[in-house]
């Protein structure tokens, strides 16, 4: 067997979800469990919620969210419960609600100050929550940052972001500060990133990608730079990843992928510290079930094997035991309510 086939039984379908999605969250949650929220399937938003449990291999449904809500999302707390903020929803697009783990219940909690859906959510060091751009429902993108206090269950507005942007990403690094990277500012994928600073609220622009990226992944390793993967929109860059040195505040490529992704693919950091991305779309906007992981030691890439379904907009969740669950997404055919583990 080769190396190629032999990765290919890393990968197994688990339990199905009860409804297909795409668009949605999934939240590791302290007792293992997997809460999946929201999305949409091939014609409607969702509300509907539900958790899967990696001991049994199953999911079960659990209360709703007060609004049907997709493109949105989802904070872990300190104190556990689950944060899930804005999106496109039904008649309250400010909307942010609290799930209680302990009670199976969803609460809502304070409004956003600003419409938002396609915006990203950190949870800062001391527990807030900031997020930050994305677009209103006039599909204007936004400059404008808010932070969540889980005290008071309260939104306070914070500095404004120096581009309005929408598809980007927000990485917590290790000095506390956010990183927030590329996206699209309504005319143009850009490849500003700038620095959120947490002690001053204020924004900071930073060096430049490489490589314009809107709907890309960004991963924290161990030693605090930032790898940035997919998005790319120039042929010459489809293949290509990028670090970003927090000290040196500069971008660097690194090696090329084995696979090139157009847009929203997903990755998480494993357990061993190597950078796991599966999915998403080629240039012609077909779901791939490419898999391959980044070691940051080497500066590598290494075939992950394939998934067993093909998909896009789908979400990655590292277990306890270092395994990751894949649920959901959508092909060109379908949207999927299947999930496997790695």
């Amino acid at each position: 067997m080769n190396k190629f086939n032999s990765f290919c039984l890393e990968w197994s379908n688990t339990g199905s979800m009860n409804y297909a999605r795409h668009g949605h969250t999934a939240s590791i949650l302290l007792d293992g469990k997997v809460l999946v929220a929201g999305g949409q399937d091939q014609q409607y938003k969702l509300n509907s919620t539900e958790l899967y449990d990696p001991s049994t291999g199953t999911w079960t449904i659990t209360s709703s969210m007060n609004v049907l809500r997709t493109r949105h999302t989802a904070s872990v707390l300190t104190n556990g419960k689950v944060l899930v903020a804005g999106g496109s929803v039904g008649l309250e697009p400010n909307n942010a609600e609290l799930y209680d783990p302990s009670t199976g219940i969803w609460t809502v909690t304070g409004r956003m100050f600003t419409i938002r859906s396609d915006h990203v959510a950190s949870v800062l060091p001391d527990g807030k929550v900031l997020v930050s751009g994305g677009s209103n429902i006039l599909s204007s993108r936004l400059n404008s940052t808010e932070l969540y206090d889980p005290s008071t269950g309260t939104w306070a507005v914070t500095g404004n972001l120096n581009i309005r942007r929408i598809f980007h990403t927000s990485s917590v690094l290790s000095n506390g500060m956010v990183l927030i990277a590329g996206g699209s500012d309504g005319s143009n994928i850009i490849a500003s990133s700038e620095l959120y600073n947490p002690l001053t609220r204020t924004w900071t622009a930073t060096g430049s990608m490489n490589a314009n990226r809107s709907s890309h992944t960004a991963s924290v390793l161990a030693n605090g730079h930032v790898l940035v993967t997919g998005g790319a929109r120039e042929y010459s860059d489809m293949y290509s990843s990028e670090l970003y040195d927090p000290l040196k505040g500069i971008w660097t490529f690194t090696s090329k992928r084995i696979f090139s992704t157009f847009t929203s693919s997903a990755a998480c950091v494993l357990k061993n510290g190597r950078v796991l991305v599966t999915g998403g779309l080629d240039v012609y906007l077909n779901a791939l079930n490419d898999t391959e992981v980044y070691d940051s030691l080497t500066g590598t890439w290494t075939f992950a094997g394939s998934l067993n379904n093909a998909r896009s907009s789908h979400t990655m969740t590292v277990l306890l035991n270092g395994n990751v669950l894949v649920t959901g997404g959508v092909t060109r055919q379908a949207v999927l309510n299947s999930t496997e583990v790695y």
